[in-house]
């Protein structure tokens, strides 16, 4: 009896193990990409410690997913010229999903908390990256974006920019809490890859893909 105790408790311990490291997978740096534009600077956007936690929509239609998502991401630049820089910084999604029921798939996505702080540098502990983690400015730069998409109709992949803002200088991050998304009208699952594109006033662009989140 000791010894089935003693594996049986062994067992749950490593369930436990199981789930605690699940639950912490996608904290810190997620992806990065670089570039080297038309000026010879070199171009790098990061996602950071982005979540997307799937909900039980809330209006008990089984054509709808909802969702809400938190993340940051961080753009530098480097290279002669890094502190003339001027371009955009964007985040969205790129949306995937199998069918729908004769009518056109709606995408809707609320901002309530984003904030933006163009210079953060100094290292910190959690953000080896220039140390722009813990530099984020608060009130809130956009306070309560909405939008709304029309995917039309499936199948199909749809990219959707949820919100873009200007950046200026070498560095900054934007930082976004609690967003909220839905997808109206889908009659399968909906696939959600998140990223973040670096736009410079030139044209040149670069973009990180995250890992497609499931919207069962």
């Amino acid at each position: 009896m000791k010894t089935f105790c003693r594996a049986l408790t062994a067992l749950l311990l490593a369930i436990s193990a199981v789930f605690v490291s699940a639950g912490t997978s996608h904290a810190g740096l997620d992806n990065q990409l670089s570039l080297v534009d038309g000026q010879g600077r070199t171009l790098t956007i990061q996602q950071w410690d982005t979540f997307l936690n799937g909900v039980f929509p809330l209006d008990r239609n089984r054509l709808t997913r909802e969702w809400f998502h938190s993340g940051k991401a961080t753009y530098t630049v480097s290279g002669e010229g890094a502190e003339d820089f001027e371009g955009t910084l964007e985040l969205g999604y790129q949306v995937g999903f199998p069918w729908s029921l004769g009518v056109g798939i709606n995408f809707s996505y609320t901002t309530p908390n984003i904030a933006y702080d163009g210079f953060g540098f100094g290292p910190q502990d959690d953000d080896p990256f220039l140390g722009l983690g813990d530099s984020i400015v608060t009130p809130p730069l956009l306070p309560g974006v909405s939008i709304a998409a029309d995917l039309g109709n499936g199948p199909g992949i749809q990219e959707v920019a949820t919100f873009s803002v200007d950046v200026t200088g070498p560095g900054g991050s934007v930082a976004v809490s609690n967003a909220h998304g839905t997808v109206t009208g889908a009659a399968g699952g909906v696939l959600l890859r998140p990223y973040a594109r670096l736009i410079s006033a030139a044209g040149d662009s670069v973009t990180t893909y995250g890992e497609p989140w499931n919207m069962n």
